[in-house]
């Protein structure tokens, strides 16, 4: 059986399982990365890279995993997206970071090793034939905050604890259920305080902490931004992705939000949902 058999096989597979999924997923076992490499010197600094059959250049998903930025969420869960986007044609690269509980994680490391992990593409392009043209990023919950932090990267001033000197240019980027609004996430005291945790405190003492890492303040991005986010989603309420929407369109951006009916906080990132074909479509399209 050829790799590309694999992998369609198990796509189909997942689109025929049961259509009302939990957090199960959580703790699913997903299907082997191509490769892990790292892209920093830490333990933590690694990606697994998934590559679509052929010869490319392959369009790629930076992926970031949520969990509330904490130590004991890790990458695991992911792989399942990672490798349905993957059998869809598209590469993935699934980063690991420092987070909380983990030296170094928190502000500023978490961010900066987003940033790091994302222009690593650059290093992989040419061994792995990736498509630099066509590069987005997507994430889940905490991931999704990240996946669009990402993407305002250039919007933040020379000087600035997160500031990058040339960060890798993205074509699109994807929130699933993300915590896109970091003040918000604080005064809803999310996860019992995560954003408290990542930030080091609250907004009203670290004003500028939250201005460079809060993606809904530094719009507009200049990029299109998608955001998908249930209706049943008690985790991350989908008023945090409503107001980003609302006010990333305000600013001038061409950011779209899909609300799905019935879907809970993680069936965003199970192939078996029904709403996942909804988000392959929506990461083809941005890559189309």
């Amino acid at each position: 059986m050829t790799r590309r058999e694999v992998l369609a096989g198990a796509v189909a597979a997942a689109g025929t399982a049961c259509r009302s999924m939990g957090r199960e997923i959580m703790d699913m076992p997903a299907p082997a990365a191509d490769a892990r490499l790292h892209y920093g010197s830490d333990a933590l600094q690694f990606g697994d890279l998934r590559l679509p059959p052929g010869p490319g250049p392959h369009p790629v998903a930076i992926v970031m995993h949520g969990g509330f930025w904490r130590a004991r969420y890790n990458l695991d869960h992911i792989g399942h997206l990672c490798a349905a986007l993957t059998g869809a044609g598209i590469a993935t690269w699934s980063l690991e970071y420092r987070r909380v509980g983990n030296p170094g994680g928190g502000w500023p490391g978490t961010l900066l090793d987003a940033a790091l992990g994302a222009d690593y593409v650059r290093e992989l392009a040419g061994k792995h034939h990736l498509d630099l043209a066509k590069v987005i990023s997507i994430g889940h919950s905490a991931g999704g905050h990240l996946a669009l932090w990402l993407a305002a990267r250039r919007k933040i001033p020379q000087g600035d604890a997160l500031a990058g000197a040339n960060p890798l240019a993205l074509h699109g980027a994807v929130s699933l259920a993300g915590v896109v609004d970091l003040r918000r996430g604080w005064d809803l005291r999310l996860g019992d305080g995560a954003v408290a945790e990542l930030m080091g405190g609250p907004p009203e003492k670290l004003a500028g902490r939250y201005h460079t890492a809060s993606p809904i303040e530094l719009v507009p991005l200049g990029i299109k931004v998608r955001l998908l986010h249930g209706t049943e989603d008690s985790v991350v309420p989908i008023e945090i992705s409503n107001n980003y929407q609302k006010a990333a369109s305000r600013a001038g951006d061409d950011a779209l939000m899909w609300v799905l009916g019935g879907a809970d906080h993680f069936a965003v990132i199970d192939p078996r949902s029904e709403h996942w074909g909804k988000v392959e479509a929506t990461v083809r399209a941005l890559l189309a």
